[in-house]
């Protein structure tokens, strides 16, 4: 594991600070959100079925690195199956990405239900916000909208995720572009009482002590080690239990 000893004690001190800042509303979402999905991974064949993970959003989730180079099977979706697979061994799940580099969430909300929902995602994850900067907040909280309603009512669960980095941004501040669509997306889980996976918070704490250039392959996009961070924080879902 590439994290010292030191930097994950202070994660560890992070996120129980951030379960009791952010309140109850969000422990009882990441520790029974995906109670369903969970007894269904467990399920053995010949009874069990194929759980589709759908991750929607812009280059991060695609698994751009740098000079158009992808490298998907470390960018986080891929990362998140590998943890499922290993944690349920008798379970059949799709990672399956509606991702487009340089799209924004407008873009991504036109085409939500021809080619995210036809998949019949079990759980859909959306992360935009790097991208929105284009469109300001209000727009792109429009279009977060649209998606968070029309995966709700299809009966899909949802899991928003905040932004990771862009080392042009001062990641400390809360005044930057970042920082306020990082607030807009918390809302917005807590509104509609979906999960959250907060990478923009993570990330700031990391850069406290340790950096960040260690995690990125260019201004904008994470490395694999930084694809594995906000993995771990997704895969929270999927071990925590309310038992």
């Amino acid at each position: 594991m590439f994290l010292n000893y030191k930097l994950t004690k202070k994660l560890f001190l992070f996120s129980v600070l951030l379960i009791f800042n952010v309140g109850y509303g969000q422990i009882a979402s990441k520790n029974g959100y995906l109670d369903n999905v969970k007894q269904e991974l467990r399920i053995k064949w010949p009874n069990n079925r194929t759980i589709n993970l759908v991750f929607h959003g812009h280059s991060v989730p695609t698994g751009y690195t740098t000079k158009g180079v992808t490298d998907r099977l470390n960018a986080y979706p891929f990362l998140t199956l590998k943890h499922v697979n290993n944690h349920y061994p008798y379970s059949v799940v799709n990672t399956i990405t509606t991702s487009i580099g340089g799209e924004q969430s407008e873009q991504g909300a036109k085409r939500f239900n021809n080619e995210v929902l036809i998949h019949k995602p079990d759980v859909l994850f959306i992360d935009y916000a790097l991208n929105d900067r284009s469109i300001g907040l209000d727009r792109a909280k429009e279009a977060w909208e649209q998606m968070i309603q029309e995966a709700i009512q299809y009966g899909t669960k949802v899991i928003l995720l905040t932004p990771t980095p862009d080392l042009r941004e001062d990641i400390a501040s809360d005044d930057t572009d970042l920082a306020k669509h990082s607030h807009q997306i918390r809302a917005l889980a807590k509104k509609y009482n979906v999960g959250l996976v907060d990478s923009y918070a993570l990330f700031k704490e990391i850069a406290k002590t340790e950096g960040l250039s260690g995690l990125m392959s260019q201004n904008n996009h994470i490395n694999q080690k930084g694809h594995q961070f906000v993995a771990d924080a997704i895969f929270e879902y999927f071990t925590y239990s309310n038992k």
